[in-house]
């Protein structure tokens, strides 16, 4: 057992999305039909979106019972329900249905499932998506500080399609005022984020500036053209995806991932728990587990991990504020390093540093 998980609470929803890209993580990964994969569970979103690939298996992991519980109500409305149907019960649409259509799907829910969504029908009544606490403090942010330093209609143009050379333009001219810099750095202050956002413990490990960090990693990105279109970024600055939707719920990976959600299975516990419930896995998506952990328990949690990798499988994970690669470690593993760069430059999650991609040899 880890001192993270010791000193952390883990009775509620931290994660109500899954805030790193998906397309990079498929890219990263190459998974190909019939393959076995493990991914750390969250919020769900990149684990339905493996399911694009026609795995045999996808075993979404997690220790947090609440995350692997919203994971299972999103499975269920992609099971169960169409496209439009499922976007308006999640939250993504509007919708005055919500409690209604939850009441018929969850009699396939778990029992614990049930018990924690119906003690919590506001979650439903409101839009899953946004019952997180980390969406919360992302909506503090939009809806509490935004108005102090830039108008709806401003954040629009940020947002609104213009060319590499205007959108840089926009940035200098328009959006990088002094209240932007003064206000993003002092929310997303190591001090705040960690009362707000994620729980002090996560930056433990963390010896960077932090708001130093985010400004930098955000400048970059607001800068470029694919600001335009991040799902991400939007909900950062406005508190809602409007039209820009996460991967799992486009409609042209809707059917496929809605057709193999079978294939999709939750295990509560670490992931070389589930390695050895499961046997060897061909691709890992751990996130960015080993964010939060001290060198040892990064070491020994490596060494799980590579043994329950295939031959010639991947190993994909985010760095946000705390350099970590297992293949300065452990041998077996060669670094893509030419791919993690390429993906990173292009990753939505422009707040991380980097995705390590590595390959069992």
């Amino acid at each position: 057992m880890s001192t993270i998980t010791i000193r952390t609470s883990f009775d509620f929803i931290r994660y109500a999305n899954v805030w790193e890209d998906a397309e990079t993580l498929l890219r990263g990964l190459r998974c190909k039909e019939g393959d076995k994969v493990l991914s750390i569970a969250s919020a769900g979103d990149n684990s339905f979106s493996l399911l694009i690939a026609n795995p045999s298996l996808v075993v979404a992991v997690d220790v947090n019972e609440y995350q692997l519980h919203l994971t299972e109500m999103k499975r269920t409305a992609i099971r169960l329900l169409e496209r439009d149907e499922c976007m308006e019960f999640l939250g993504f649409r509007k919708s005055e249905k919500r409690i209604a259509t939850y009441h018929s799907i969850k009699h396939i829910l778990s029992e614990q499932a049930r018990e924690l969504f119906d003690s919590n029908l506001d979650w439903i009544e409101d839009g899953i998506i946004d019952c997180g606490k980390f969406e919360r403090y992302f909506r503090i942010f939009s809806k509490r500080v935004m108005p102090f330093i830039h108008r709806k209609k401003t954040t629009e143009k940020l947002l609104a399609p213009k060319s590499q050379q205007e959108q840089e333009q926009f940035y200098h001219n328009k959006w990088n005022t002094w209240q932007w810099r003064l206000l993003f750095k002092l929310f997303f202050s190591k001090q705040v984020m960690g009362r707000l956002g994620r729980d002090p413990e996560f930056l433990a490990e963390v010896k960077v500036p932090v708001s130093k960090f985010i400004f930098m990693k955000a400048e970059k990105h607001l800068k470029s053209t694919r600001a335009q279109s991040n799902h991400i970024l939007r909900y950062n600055l406005t508190g809602s995806f409007g039209l820009e939707l996460p991967h799992y719920l486009r409609e042209e990976n809707f059917s496929i991932i809605k057709k193999n959600i079978d294939n999709l299975q939750l295990f509560k516990g670490y992931a070389e728990d589930a390695i050895a419930e499961y046997g060897k896995f061909d691709a890992l998506n751990m996130s960015n587990i080993f964010e939060y952990m001290p060198q040892d328990v990064f070491k020994k949690t490596g060494a799980g991990l590579v043994a329950g990798l295939n031959q010639g499988g991947r190993i994909a994970y985010w760095n946000l504020m705390v350099p970590r690669r297992l293949s300065k470690v452990f041998h077996e593993l060669d670094y893509q390093k030419e791919l993690s760069h390429e993906l990173t430059a292009e990753d939505k999650g422009f707040f991380y540093h980097s995705i390590i991609i590595e390959n069992r040899k």
